[in-house]
């Protein structure tokens, strides 16, 4: 049994190696995490990011480049934000973190787990062997086990296979309990912050508290004891004076362990796929792709995609899945897509509407819902007194039946 396993194991490896082409794997974020989360029927994504590979990259290359992101001058001010708060030993993480918990902590032993000295650097799962090694020494209350640990690299299990992930939080350990602290620069002015920034850091920190559970259950130990409650450091107004909020991430936590246990297995999803696909981008000498960009449309056409508008905000391949779908009902959205199952073409969804096509037996609800609401619409539209045609009535329903 341990044979199979390791042997399916190293064909999935192998597989995801092809997938990728020569590219270093693109190694996953909680925002990666968080976004794969939004959408797990989404088998092209799926397999993209298990791969690792640079969608970016590759959606640049097809024509279809990704327009969001971080700009240069966020990136520099959340850089510089995070470095003085981590001054002279975080002194001032400490302090507010003494403030804001309530806790008393006489001294604080800080531990920079990005800094991995040799070769070692390049190998994420020796960094994660020593961040694993120094959290667990803390769960176990051991003498000198730390207080703040920067950067541990952090395991979690996403369609079978285990991803790395490189987190820009601090893991703060006092008495046994451990709380995620996570450092944005967003301003918290009066009290009050940017509802969807607030809203995307606590899903990202429940990434983090998610894996560090999982790691800790593994080992033995009550996953609980990683607070659910995040440590959020902003700048308070309009200064770059730090201050700390508690941020409950539990409705967070309940939605990606639901989606993830969703998410179909990456072994089920590389059986139905081409055993030669491949998404290589291996330049030639002249650092340009070998590669026809109409050879990779083609590849990614191999992959089922489940496109949805807020795609365009987390995932780099949107716009071509966008383009992909024009005409497709899915495009309109998910309320749109779940309210017409079994109508895919909104060609079709029209005709229904108009009554110019008989509903298959699938398609009976979701077509008299379209015709009462194509006559609700031409009633409000249409000029007093006008008659309107008889395709506009719902055959024997009501439009009080219809609408409820």
């Amino acid at each position: 049994m341990t044979s199979i396993s390791m042997g399916t194991s190293r064909n999935t490896a192998e597989r995801l190696a092809t997938i990728r082409g020569g590219a270093k794997p693109k190694r996953h974020n909680a925002r990666t995490i968080a976004a794969l989360t939004r959408n797990p029927g989404c088998a092209r994504r799926a397999v993209l990011d298990t791969a690792g590979v640079d969608k970016q990259r590759l959606a640049a290359y097809i024509d279809f480049p990704a327009r969001f992101g971080q700009s240069g001058f966020a990136i520099a001010r959340g850089n510089a934000f995070e470095s003085q708060v981590k001054a002279s030993g975080a002194a001032e993480l400490v302090k507010l973190l003494r403030e804001r918990l309530g806790l008393p902590i006489p001294e604080v032993a800080y531990d920079d787990l990005e800094t991995v000295t040799g070769r070692e650097k390049e190998t994420p799962e020796v960094r994660y062997a020593r961040s694993r090694a120094l959290l667990l020494r803390a769960a176990a209350g051991e003498d000198g086990a730390g207080t703040l640990f920067d950067h541990p690299l952090l395991g979690l299990d996403v369609a079978g296979q285990r991803v790395y992930l490189e987190p820009d939080l601090i893991a703060f350990q006092h008495e046994g309990r451990f709380h995620v602290v996570e450092i944005k620069s967003f301003a918290v002015v009066d009290g009050q912050a940017d509802p969807g920034k607030v809203s995307a850091a606590a899903i990202q920190s429940a990434v983090y508290v998610l894996a560090m559970r999982q790691m800790l259950a593994e080992a033995g130990y009550d996953p609980e004891i990683v607070a659910h409650d995040v440590v959020l450091i902003c700048p308070r107004d309009f200064s770059n004076s730090p201050t700390a909020v508690l941020v409950d991430v539990r409705k967070q936590l309940a939605v990606l362990r639901r989606q993830l246990g969703r998410m179909t297995k990456v072994d089920t999803m590389l059986a139905a796929l081409p055993p030669n696909l491949t998404f290589d981008l291996a330049p030639d000498a002249d650092g340009v792709p070998t590669r026809a960009p109409e050879a990779l449309v083609d590849a990614l056409q191999t992959v089922d995609a489940r496109y949805a508008p807020d795609c365009l905000s987390v995932c780099e391949l949107a716009y071509f899945c966008r383009a992909e779908a024009r005409g497709c009902t899915a495009a309109l959205g998910t309320s749109a897509r779940e309210e017409l199952g079994g109508i895919e073409q909104v060609e079709t969804a029209l005709a229904l509407a108009k009554g110019e096509l008989s509903p298959a037996e699938e398609q009976t609800e979701a077509a008299a819902l379209l015709r009462n609401a194509a006559r609700l619409r031409a009633e409000l539209l249409a000029p007093a007194g006008v008659t309107l045609p008889p395709t506009l009535a719902p055959a024997g329903t009501s439009v009080a039946g219809a609408a409820g």
